[in-house]
């Protein structure tokens, strides 16, 4: 009985985790982007420049890095700033305290981020990269931002000047389901300044970051993926060895 109260919960808490995790915001498919090492390298550059100042990654090294073709060299010139060594963890040097007296919340570890916000409306890539491209300008929020995929989030737009600033357009219409309410109703973005990117420049860098944020999720991904090709290979060639030696053998016994 306690262990059916507790799947009961489980299941009911279901639906609040697809809500925090963007359900109600129709997601964008991220590009598979996870053999291309270009895109994986550019993505660790965007990571460790735009994100790891107040978020960490302490499950990922940065000699990991060297599995997506960086050498020790490289790391040390470009993607260390701070006196860390290439055996070290990705870990931002922002206190716990400040971190919750600025932003209201200690920013979480990107470690698995990819994994943990994955849901029935779609992968754990698929809502970063929404998330990453619906920011919008919003003056009554303290950082002066909001996001379409996670409403009222306390996290800045720190790309903001790559894609520029722009604001949400809602038009307030009829709810089909009690004509004597209304519902605001997203309608698109309208550009307020430029950023240096254009947009599908933007959308591209964002493409890398997420492809970046999912492999740190499980390194081994790729090397899982080859080795379970070359196993079902493998059991296809033994079922089809045994199927003919199994009638080889009822052959003569017949």
């Amino acid at each position: 009985m306690k262990l059916l109260k507790k799947i009961i919960a489980v299941l009911a808490f279901v639906p609040a985790l697809a809500m925090a995790a963007g359900a109600t915001f129709p997601l964008d498919r991220a590009p598979d982007r996870s053999t291309d090492m270009a895109a994986l390298q550019n993505g660790a550059k965007l990571f460790v420049n735009y994100c790891l100042n107040c978020h960490s990654a302490s499950a990922m090294r940065y000699n990991r890095l060297k599995d997506i073709g960086l050498t020790d060299d490289q790391i040390k010139q470009n993607l260390l700033f701070t006196g860390e060594k290439v055996g070290d963890l990705m870990k931002n040097t922002m206190s716990a305290k400040d971190a919750k007296t600025w932003f209201g919340a200690v920013p979480p570890d990107l470690s698995v981020i990819a994994r943990a916000r994955a849901s029935e409306a779609g992968s754990g890539a698929d809502w970063l990269y929404t998330y990453l491209r619906t920011y919008y300008k919003d003056d009554s929020r303290p950082t002066g931002w909001n996001n379409m995929v996670f409403p009222n989030v306390g996290m800045p737009h720190v790309l903001w000047e790559l894609q520029g600033v722009r604001d949400a357009k809602f038009v307030e219409e009829k709810d089909p389901h009690d004509a004597s309410k209304t519902v605001h109703k997203f309608v698109g973005f309208e550009k307020v300044t430029d950023g240096t990117l254009d947009q599908a420049a933007y959308d591209n860098q964002v493409g890398d970051l997420v492809a970046y944020l999912q492999w740190m999720g499980e390194p081994a991904q790729n090397t899982r993926k080859r080795l379970g090709v070359v196993v079902l290979i493998f059991m296809a060639l033994l079922a089809t060895l045994a199927w003919r030696l199994n009638a080889s053998y009822w052959k003569e016994v017949k």
